[in-house]
Formats: structure tokens, sequence, C-alpha cells
């Protein structure tokens, strides 16, 4: 099932577009640290830090997403050129990936809303999923980075 549709699909990126993707990734991977550490500090008691960090994962990932479609928008999406073994490898991190991005939104827009209004219960109750869900997104956003654009990038002739 197709959630999201881009109007065509791309083999190599141009130039003015060409810093989001590190910058998307560098976004993704900042949101994991920033929940790493949010997710040490809860356990510490130390609740002030804990909202600090967490906050700053909020928005981390909100710059992340205004970055990505604005890209995705221009771009289109680019095609993985991986051959062989790396495409099931890539396509079943890519699609748990885009899913529960789709699901982890409003999850976190009602566990932070939840912890804003101090109903630390409710809040407790739903980041216990909302973290691993959401670390899980920011890390496998990177390693889909590094496979499309790295590991596995359409190589230039010239």
């Amino acid at each position: 099932m197709m959630v999201f549709s881009v109007p065509y699909q791309t083999q190599f990126v141009p130039p003015k577009y060409a810093v989001f993707p590190a910058i998307n990734a560098s976004l993704n991977g900042l949101s994991a640290v920033l929940l790493l550490i949010g997710h040490k500090y809860i356990h510490r008691g130390q609740m002030a830090a804990h909202r600090a960090f967490m906050i700053a994962a909020v928005i981390t990932s909100t710059l992340f997403l205004a970055c990505y479609v604005y890209y995705h928008l221009h771009v289109g999406s680019v095609r993985f050129q991986g051959q062989g073994w790396s495409r099931p490898i890539y396509f079943a991190i890519l699609i748990s990936h885009v899913t529960l991005a789709v699901v982890i939104v409003p999850m976190v827009i009602v566990t932070l809303s939840r912890a804003l209004r101090e109903r630390f219960d409710k809040h407790r109750d739903i980041a216990r999923w909302t973290y691993p869900l959401w670390l899980y997104v920011s890390v496998t956003g990177v390693v889909v980075y590094v496979m499309l654009y790295h590991l596995f990038a359409a190589r230039t002739h010239g």
C-alpha cells in the first residue's frame, strides 16, 4: 500500500538539492542521540533534563520532516541502485521505516501533549511505545540514507 506518492523517480539529485539528504540524515541521527540522552535522564529521575532533550528531539524531528518534504517535492524519489542481496534488505528497512514514520507522528504528538499537560501516568503509558518506535525510525532513516546515497549510490561517469 502506497501512502505517499511522488511525481517521478530520478537516479541523480540536482546539485541545488544535493545537500538535503545529508541534512536529513544528520537531523535523524541527532534525533536519535537526543532520544537516547532524554531516556537516560528520565531513568535517573532528572525530569527537567529529560523534558529539554525530548523537546529538542521533537524540534529536530520536525525540522527533519520539513526538509524531507521540501526535498522530495522538488526531487521526487531517488531510485535505489543496489542489486542482488541488497535489494530485499534495503526495501525491508525502507518499508518498516516509512510505515512506522507515519505511525510515530501522532504518537509523538500525544506523548508530548500528555507530558506538557502533566498527565504523567498517561504519558508513561504511551511513551513506552513511542520511544522505541521513534528511535527505530530515527536510526533507520540514517541507514536508508547510507544505503541509498553512499553504499549503493548511482555511479556518475565522467
